[in-house]
């Protein structure tokens, strides 16, 4: 579809949402009325970060020069205004998330992993003030490096929706981070040599879930074509986390307090799923992020 078609359906998409989910439970019960609806903001965010622009200022110029036609009260905003809308309905776009995941997403087969964030350039770290008491230093095992930041971790189905995340300081343990995103999970979940914990694995299949996770140490694994066998279970959660890095920026911490951060990850989320949902309602694969704008 092209731009003017995604942004219609994305907006109808998102408005129909809402309006449910505030007959259900209101987040505005006083004070006037935004200029732009709530449906307007979120729309403009998820399709901006679809096309790959990664700022509030870039979303907002970028549709303020090209589509105020269509959302005419771009035109009586300032940016600073438009952002602090957007930070505010962090819980909302969480609310969107959720009611847009596939109804049956706990009990299929389900990978986990986690990846680094730095908040900035290692040399820098002494003197970074941000989110003290939050970030730490911590392994980027992939670039065999010590990072200063967060920890992202996540849980896909296996249609590859994101389901679960959870943003932790660089030094946690993966699986520190196990219960928070297996919760009320039953069925199977597949991760990395990183969770290997024989009594979480006998903890969680009293709960009815079945971790499968490769031997801890790769040298003296005792079954070496089973954690190959695992390995290529996991090739979807690698997927998701390129697109989430490359198509969404999400490594790139631009905030300046938590409040910010949370928005930040959630929306990105929230164009994920979006895109993910699209695509399964034109009969592509769900990643298959590229054929929204195909055409």
């Amino acid at each position: 579809m092209n731009l003017d078609t995604l942004i219609i359906n994305i907006f109808c998409l998102i408005d129909d949402e809402l309006k449910r989910l505030h007959r259900a439970a209101p987040w505005r019960r006083r004070g006037f009325a935004p200029r732009l609806s709530d449906a307007e903001v979120i729309c403009i965010e998820t399709v901006g970060e679809l096309l790959g622009l990664d700022t509030d200022t870039g979303v907002f110029r970028y549709f303020r020069r090209h589509f105020a036609d269509w959302f005419p009260a771009l035109r009586q905003v300032h940016r600073t205004t438009f952002a602090r809308q957007s930070a505010n309905l962090w819980r909302v776009k969480d609310r969107l998330w959720q009611s847009l995941l596939p109804p049956t997403h706990s009990r299929q087969l389900a990978r986990l992993d986690s990846f680094p964030a730095a908040l900035c350039r290692f040399a820098r770290a002494k003197r970074c003030r941000l989110f003290r008491g939050f970030a730490a230093y911590g392994k980027d095992h992939a670039a065999k490096a010590t990072i200063y930041g967060f920890r992202l971790h996540a849980r896909i189905s296996e249609t590859g929706f994101i389901t679960h995340l959870a943003v932790a300081p660089a030094n946690e343990s993966d699986t520190a981070l196990l219960p928070q995103l297996v919760e009320n999970t039953s069925g199977y979940a597949v991760a990395d040599r990183n969770y290997w914990s024989p009594p979480l694995f006998a903890m969680f299949k009293e709960q009815g879930l079945e971790l499968i996770a490769p031997f801890r140490k790769k040298s003296t694994d005792p079954a070496p074509a089973r954690s190959h066998f695992i390995a290529r279970h996991r090739q979807l959660i690698e997927t998701v986390f390129s697109q989430l890095t490359c198509r969404f920026s999400i490594k790139r911490i631009w905030a300046r307090d938590e409040w910010h951060l949370a928005n930040r990850v959630i929306r990105k989320v929230l164009a994920h799923t979006i895109g993910a949902w699209l695509n399964s309602g034109l009969g592509y694969a769900p990643l298959q992020l590229a054929n929204l704008l195909a055409d």
